[in-house]
């Protein structure tokens, strides 16, 4: 059975008192990074609703913020989902972990933080999921600069030397003088009409 935010909304705000939520289509905006953990503890011990199982937490960038997006379900009850929402600024991307109430949080947090750089305070293991712990940048925000495959800067040379690659004398002669320069091998942005 589906919860309605608007109801879930008052439930919430007669328990816990002043939380900013803002029903947003069919979930709701929690405004304050903060009460967090406080909602979440909430949904889950409920009677009412015992959200006890957090399927999935995915992020989302729309230029001038970050979402978080969880989605909650009742497995006793046989409720949801319940989609709340969490927005902050990409220069304060911090938002409190839920892995302390929701195991699934864990890998679900750490996979967000890799792509799109939301830090999820208190997070036991806060770390790269799918990319090196030196990969400059988070490549699921708008705002990457994706690197050109065609070009190779000092560091593609050292590891392909290392690992016995033969690296062709331009190619390092060209990587040489980004390093030099303090440049990166960034691909060309694709302007609309031009795809």
């Amino acid at each position: 059975m589906s919860l309605d935010p608007e109801q879930v909304k008052s439930r919430i705000q007669t328990a816990l008192g002043p939380v900013k939520l803002k029903p947003l289509k069919d979930s709701l905006l929690l405004e304050e990074p903060g009460d967090l953990l406080k909602v979440a503890g909430f949904l889950r011990e409920s009677p009412d609703y015992r959200l006890d199982y957090l399927s999935s937490i995915t992020a989302v960038d729309y230029l001038k913020y970050l979402e978080s997006v969880y989605h909650f379900y009742s497995v006793e009850k046989k409720l949801g989902p319940l989609v709340l929402r969490v927005r902050v600024t990409k220069s304060k991307p911090a938002i409190p972990s839920l892995t302390a109430l929701y195991l699934s949080a864990e890998l679900q947090e750490r996979e967000n933080y890799d792509l799109f750089g939301i830090v999820y305070e208190n997070h036991p293991d806060l770390k790269r999921l799918f990319l090196w712990e030196n990969f400059d940048g988070h490549p699921l925000r708008k705002d990457y600069l994706q690197e050109d495959s065609e070009t190779l800067e000092m560091a593609d040379v050292e590891w392909l030397e290392k690992h016995g690659v033969a690296v062709p004398p331009e190619a390092k002669a060209a990587a040489r003088r980004l390093y030099e320069d303090g440049k990166r091998a960034l691909a060309p942005k694709v302007r609309e009409g031009n795809a």
